[in-house]
């Protein structure tokens, strides 16, 4: 996107359009922690000193200084009491992570914001440009946000194809990548808004590793889990031709009777700001408790009648020579 993305202390602020004070849970545990950090170096004595000495009344900033440390901890009392899990997901027929066929995480430049290109190749999703932030946090670790992590974006094209696994995109790899969280639990994807396939709701997925070097055996992940987009927002993009049946399949299903958001979706719906002509900002925030034994069993889904759109997935899909069908669209 052309858009200059504002930042905040060389953080990307998730939600654009909001003021500072507006962006979310996530990035005000970040704040509070970066502080507290610059006050444990410097003490808390020393910096109401510092302060005072660029106030016009050192009683005033010192009593700011209080006033701050205790909103601080008070924002990180009511997070802790707040904050659940975020709910695990299947993977679906097509994670690309070698659990169920094959594996991008293998492949050399796997690790990258810009998605929107095939690794090997000079192929490019085209449609409307989405910029995803998310924000990891460390429930085992007083919520702080989780620095180090991999996580593993991937999700459909416009169409509603899966690269590695259509038929005609098995030589591709788009749409799928990994970063590494900074210091603020913080990645940023740029991407593209993804198509609508029968029997889904519009969602991009996700795994979370505690670490880079876990990436190399799927079943590693600290949690595995999906992302939905809001249905005004996905109507306005599926107006344009390149989307296809995208509006049609949207209209058809419903958040209620979607098989995985329909036991509720709050949590794992994300907060978008912009529009389908200059494309869209989502942020989300990611609470994972990396003590809590993930599901395998849900990664691979096996038997049936295969995914969404008909045998083996989207559109019609047939999976790879070996694979056994998934039994429900995802």
């Amino acid at each position: 996107m052309a858009e200059q993305l504002r930042q905040f202390e060389g953080r990307v602020l998730p939600n654009q359009s909001e003021d500072l004070e507006d962006q979310g849970l996530g990035f005000d545990l970040g704040t509070v922690f970066s502080r507290r950090k610059v006050l444990g170096f410097i003490g808390v004595g020393g910096a109401g000193v510092a302060l005072a000495a660029c106030s016009p009344s050192g009683s005033s900033a010192a009593s700011s200084t209080s006033s701050a440390s205790s909103s601080a901890a008070a924002t990180t009392s009511a997070a802790a009491e707040t904050l659940t899990e975020m709910k695990s997901e299947t993977a679906g027929p097509y994670p690309g992570d070698g659990s169920n066929g094959p594996d991008v995480l293998e492949v050399s430049g796997v690790e990258r914001q810009d998605i929107t290109k095939s690794i090997d190749s000079d192929t490019v999703a085209e449609g409307v440009p989405l910029t995803l932030t998310m924000t990891i946090l460390d429930m085992n670790n007083n919520n702080q946000p989780m620095e180090g992590a991999a996580v593993y974006v991937w999700h459909c094209d416009a169409p509603g194809r899966y690269s590695m696994y259509d038929s005609e995109l098995e030589d591709e790899t788009y749409l799928r990548g990994v970063q590494i969280t900074d210091k603020y639990g913080q990645v940023t994807f740029d991407t593209i808004f993804p198509g609508c396939y029968a029997g889904r709701w519009v969602h991009i997925h996700f795994e979370v590793f505690p670490d880079r070097d876990s990436i190399t055996d799927s079943t590693n992940n600290i949690l595995t889990s999906q992302i939905a987009l809001d249905e005004a927002s996905a109507a306005s993009v599926y107006a344009l031709d390149v989307y296809g049946d995208s509006l049609t399949n949207l209209n058809n299903i419903t958040l209620e009777s979607d098989n995985v958001f329909s036991d509720g979706w709050d949590q794992q719906m994300a907060n978008l700001t912009g529009d389908a002509t200059s494309g869209f900002i989502a942020s989300i925030d990611v609470p994972i408790d990396p003590t809590t034994e993930q599901n395998q069993s849900m990664n691979m889904p096996s038997g049936g009648q295969g995914g969404p759109g008909g045998q083996g997935g989207p559109g019609g899909m047939t999976p790879p020579d070996g694979m056994t069908p998934p039994s429900e669209p995802q």
